[in-house]
């Protein structure tokens, strides 16, 4: 497995405009709460998608990537490792060309499917961090 580029990911992150969020939690003290604020602070419109919420930092929350009515540009992932294979199935579905798996979450199962279906994947990787260090505030 390989990411992008800096500057491939750099490209990626000034060319999204919205930003479907897998695993959203609506508890401020996750990390996946305070990392899709950061990004929504940022100028980014978030779509939580995740089954057990309604809504999440002021955004209607669907149960899962098919659901969501509206296009997409980037997929960003906070769940478990093993359950990347499934979202990357659902992900192909969409017209999202960016799945971004968080920091710790990587799988290589998900990673050749998607790649397969010609999508841009970046595994193992703060969207936050990425973000701070290549676009700055």
């Amino acid at each position: 497995m390989q990411n992008p580029t800096n500057e491939e990911i750099k490209e990626v992150l000034e060319n999204a405009k919205t930003i479907a969020v897998v695993g959203l939690s609506n508890n401020p003290d996750r990390t996946s709460y305070q990392v899709t604020k950061a990004m929504q602070d940022a100028g980014y419109r978030i779509i939580p998608v995740n089954p057990t919420v309604d809504e999440v930092l002021g955004e209607k929350a669907y149960p899962s990537l098919r659901d969501v009515p509206e296009s997409f540009d980037i997929i960003n992932v906070f769940r478990r490792s093993e359950f990347l294979p499934e979202i990357a199935k659902e992900a192909v579905q969409t017209d999202a060309n960016v799945f971004w798996a968080q920091q710790g979450v990587e799988n290589e199962e998900a990673y050749h499917y998607l790649k397969e279906h010609d999508v841009t994947v970046i595994m193992d990787t703060c969207i936050k961090v990425a973000h701070s260090v290549l676009i700055g505030k």
